[in-house]
């Protein structure tokens, strides 16, 4: 009742004055339709019917929503609220009809993931969104004008992120949308004994396809939601999310992410970027280069590395070199002017005062032994700053998890899979609300601990 009795939500009053007609009977307010609907999603109800009966039968709910008791909306009111946030004359992104889109292959160890169905390369799409940043966000423009005004940006105030500073996370999840595909003929290839031609069909739902759930280690029709959330944040508060197509592998799905939210909230800075090896491409560790960001992504061992760095050391899965009596090197700094970080020997002792390699066979005569420098420039992807067999690398990288904890919110917590939706919009308003929902209880539990503070101290 407190959170939502002291929820201030009339700016979207001002921000919806264009989606009303300035004729007719008068609209119910943005404001309450929005706090309503944030109710709903705090009670699980994913039904508009269910919750225009409720809020006939139970006045509490009426009276916290806004509404007088006794006159509260219908469904289509709710439905109708739904269209004016969409900014799109269409309920989905993609024309319902289009041919058949292609199924990923079980990959072929349990657990993995599946391969890219795509077909270009992560670097051919990172320079055709520089040129042209990608436009399947527009329709959600509204939305997350209200999500950043209200609530981002006040978390953003109360020390809860910090935008100038954003430490990003960024991982997908599957949404399940429906059992199964549902799709009909446009052709009479059927009628002719052909099965599996690649004529058009008519999708009831064209943005979600056929993806590889690796975790079920099973085959599902749906969404990739990829969520980028602040890593830094304690609530694992979520900043911009992505619904692609199932079959969409997430080294793609974060670039269409990511490019999106540099459109809509250009004012963001961020200075680290959290990834799994499903991210790891070359073209990420140059784009955060080029881009003064510093990436913390996970090797997944196929990318390969030098076998022989310096005529004579090997380099390990952490990007450290080994020498050629098979000892793993020492980190002895970084130059960051210089662009290089050093590694000495580790068999150097400093017992009785002064240093000595204790080495059988040494590498060098020098008095502190062999150093190699790792020059990022030469492999951005293996040399990087901190090195990730560093304590540093690892208590960063293992914030990462915030992004699967988000996820685990908005799916598990807040039932963002119980919708029976076959509109992307459907989808996206409700995501946007649990979104609004989780940073929500944020503040509540800012308030909760402030409020324990002052007990103790009294």
């Amino acid at each position: 009742m407190e959170k939502f009795w002291n929820l201030d939500l009339s700016e979207i009053d001002i921000i919806m004055q264009d989606r009303y007609s300035d004729f007719g009977p008068e609209p119910r307010l943005p404001s309450d339709m929005l706090r309503s609907i944030l109710l709903s999603v705090e009670f699980k109800v994913t039904s508009y019917t269910k919750w225009a009966a409720d809020l006939k039968e139970n006045h509490l709910h009426a009276i916290l929503s806004g509404f007088t008791v006794g006159d509260t909306p219908g469904t289509g009111t709710f439905y109708d609220f739904q269209s004016r946030l969409w900014l799109s004359d269409d309920d989905n992104l993609s024309p319902k009809v289009h041919p058949p889109k292609e199924k990923p292959q079980k990959p072929k160890k349990k657990g993995g993931k599946a391969p890219p169905v795509e077909k270009y390369t992560v670097k051919e799409l990172f320079e055709k969104f520089e040129r042209e940043p990608p436009q399947d966000m527009k329709p959600c423009l509204r939305l997350f004008q209200i999500f950043k005004e209200l609530f981002l940006l006040k978390s953003d105030r109360d020390g809860l992120i910090d935008l100038m500073h954003l430490s990003i996370a960024g991982d997908g999840t599957p949404v399940y949308t429906a059992a199964q595909e549902r799709k009909k003929r446009t052709c009479g290839c059927l009628e002719k004994g052909i099965r599996e031609c690649k004529c058009d069909r008519i999708y009831s739902q064209p943005d979600c396809n056929i993806g590889w759930d690796s975790h079920r280690g099973r085959f599902y029709f749906g969404y990739d939601l990829y969520m980028l959330t602040a890593s830094d944040s304690e609530n694992d508060l979520p900043v911009f999310p992505f619904l692609s197509p199932a079959s969409r592998h997430d080294s793609f799905g974060f670039l269409y992410n990511w490019y999106s939210m540099m459109q809509f909230l250009p004012e963001a800075n961020v200075d680290k970027l959290l990834l799994d090896s499903a991210h790891d491409a070359m073209a990420y560790y140059e784009y955060c280069r080029d881009n003064g960001i510093t990436p913390f992504i996970d090797l997944n061992g196929k990318g390969g590395r030098p076998p022989v760095y310096k005529d004579d050391f090997t380099i390990n899965d952490d990007g450290v070199p080994i020498c050629r009596e098979g000892h793993t090197m020492r980190r002895d700094g970084t130059e960051s002017i210089k662009g290089r970080t050093k590694f000495k020997c580790p068999k150097i002792s400093f017992a009785g005062g002064s240093p000595l390699c204790t080495c059988e066979n040494p590498c060098s005569d020098a008095k502190y032994g062999r150093t190699v420098h790792l020059v990022m420039a030469d492999n951005p992807r293996l040399f990087n700053d901190p090195p990730r067999s560093s304590k540093e690398w690892k208590l960063e990288y293992n914030a990462r998890t915030s992004a699967e904890r988000c996820n685990k919110r908005e799916k598990l917590d807040y039932k963002l899979e119980d919708g029976r939706y076959r509109s992307s919009k459907m989808w996206y308003c409700r995501l946007f609300s649990i979104m609004m929902c989780q940073h929500l209880d944020a503040w509540n539990l800012q308030k909760a601990s402030l409020r324990n503070l002052l007990v103790q101290a009294a």
